[in-house]
């Protein structure tokens, strides 16, 4: 059972920068994707891929955080972290951590991961 804590919520101004951590622990992150995800807030809003860092290395973005958001891998201290820069008030959102076994094509999709942290809020105020 892997168990996943993010860290490093908060309100920023527009242009302004965070970085988010989570900590996981039952499982290594080296072996699993590890992905944030979003959720914005109103009806009908969909958990919404942000970023990965596939367990062979490589990492994948959406389209909107490409260039401004960057994900790394922390093994020895089983953490991932998110580097968000140039933020937006649109980024706006719950941002979630999570883990799993996943392919290439698979990766953007949260059903394919069965692990999750409980999310931290990031509010953009322009």
């Amino acid at each position: 059972q892997v168990t996943l804590v993010e860290s490093g919520g908060g309100l920023v101004q527009a242009g302004g920068s965070l970085r988010l951590s989570c900590a996981a622990s039952g499982g290594t992150v080296n072996k699993y994707t590890m992905a944030w995800f979003r959720q914005s807030p109103g009806p009908g809003k969909e958990r919404e891929f942000v970023a990965a860092f596939r367990w062979t290395g490589g990492t994948l973005y959406s389209d909107s955080v490409k260039g401004r958001f960057t994900i790394s891998r922390d093994i020895a201290n089983n953490m991932v972290s998110l580097q968000m820069n140039s933020l937006q008030p649109e980024d706006t959102a719950v941002y979630y951590c999570a883990a799993g076994s996943t392919i290439l094509s698979t990766t953007r999709n949260s059903q394919h991961y069965g692990y999750w942290g409980q999310g931290t809020q990031i509010t953009v105020s322009s």
